[in-house]
């Protein structure tokens, strides 16, 4: 009997295609591009789309391409980001990373395949309720990301609310998370180059001790930015990487510190540059060490929509009763949040965990996912535009 339905023509499209899905993300996780030189996966991408009868429009850059679907009018956008990271990988996999140095271990080989699963699904359904944007995008792990080049290339226009997945390893298969409010936290960049003259460790009044200058901001920042902030905005700040001298008996003269500093909450955002530009003068200027401070703002939180996210715990519900779970706030930074100075719209984790063995993180040389997830972010994608009608 002929699939009817748009949920029966997709099981049907899952049913013929699962080997497929898991084939195209193999082909992804073995040859990972970075960000902004993702071509062949564009590529591979757009060739898969026109096959379909479907006309995606590639980035002038030739990275990253946009694709509608479905009648004109306001359109619900679908996002999945393509990089890789400039990580050597130690899975052991047969289709483990071919190009030495770089991998896909934050899983947007599974993002790209499961949003081309849904493109194809979606395609073979006659009438669609609401017309679709899918956006593959180029350049999430790097700051400025892609999503800001997607948003000035028209990726936005017509789009009333904007939709993503991102694996979560610590989510068994199965299973989505989803939250109203901040899912993941903005994240700033801080550099602080310091110098004096310099001299000898006994005789530290006649010099600016640059690395007594250096501890005072080590603690005094992270300590004075948690006394001016209210906790429940989860704002933190972490030092990486410290550097100055080398001699136990010689004050250097120079010396820099980085690290970052995140929050779940978007006025708080707006506010982190200023406060920790004039907390840091004030615990340098009574030492006299000279500093040049370089703050580099890096992406907006991911704020979920509530209405955006009743849409997708009703498409996650579809699969089933115990699918649903709910997701913490996460530390990270996501560019998603980008589209979502545009428009409303969610993000949700997706669960890729086995249930067996270790739950490794993302990021990590060795990480990798259960191929059962694919189908299940094809079919929450899909719910959500079914019911949107």
């Amino acid at each position: 009997m002929e699939p009817t339905t748009g949920h029966e023509v997709v099981e049907s499209w899952l049913a013929e295609h699962m080997d497929d899905l898991v084939a195209w993300r193999r082909h992804i996780h073995a040859n990972p591009e970075l960000s902004r030189t993702e071509f062949g996966t564009t590529e591979f991408v757009e060739s898969w789309l026109v096959k379909a009868g479907l006309e995606p429009r590639k980035l002038p850059s030739g990275t990253g391409l946009i694709c509608d679907i479905g009648p004109d009018g306001p359109r619900i956008g679908l996002r999945a980001d393509m990089d890789a990271l400039p990580l050597q990988e130690y899975t052991g996999l047969p289709f483990a990373s071919t190009v030495p140095g770089v991998s896909h271990a934050c899983g947007h080989d599974a993002h790209t395949t499961i949003l081309l699963g849904t493109a194809l699904a979606l395609a073979e359904i006659g009438d669609l309720p609401v017309g679709v944007r899918l956006v593959f995008q180029h350049a999430e792990e790097v700051m400025p990301g892609g999503a800001i080049d997607m948003v000035a290339a028209g990726a936005m226009e017509d789009v009333s609310r904007m939709f993503a997945l991102h694996c979560d390893p610590r989510l068994e298969v199965g299973r989505v998370g989803i939250r109203v409010g901040p899912i993941t936290s903005a994240a700033d960049t801080v550099e602080l180059v310091l110098d004096s003259p310099g001299g000898h460790t006994s005789r530290p009044h006649l010099t600016s001790d640059l690395v007594y200058a250096i501890g005072t901001v080590i603690t005094g920042l992270p300590g004075l930015l948690s006394r001016r902030i209210d906790p429940r905005t989860s704002t933190v700040m972490v030092w990486g990487a410290v550097s100055a001298g080398k001699a136990p008996n010689a004050i250097p003269q120079t010396g820099m510190l980085t690290g970052t500093v995140r929050t779940g909450d978007h006025a708080t955002w707006s506010l982190l540059e200023p406060m920790v530009r004039e907390i840091v003068e004030g615990l340098l200027a009574p030492t006299g060490v000279r500093y040049q401070l370089n703050y580099k703002r890096g992406v907006p939180p991911v704020v979920n929509d509530e209405q955006a996210v009743r849409m997708f715990e009703d498409a996650i519900r579809g699969l089933g009763s115990d699918v649903l779970a709910d997701t913490p706030q996460s530390g990270g930074g996501e560019d998603f949040s980008w589209y979502l100075e545009e428009v409303p719209g969610a993000m949700a984790r997706l669960g890729v965990w086995s249930g067996q063995g270790e739950q490794l993180d993302l990021h990590q040389p060795t990480f990798d996912l259960d191929e059962r997830a694919l189908a299940v972010g094809v079919r929450v994608l899909t719910n959500i535009v079914l019911s949107a009608g």
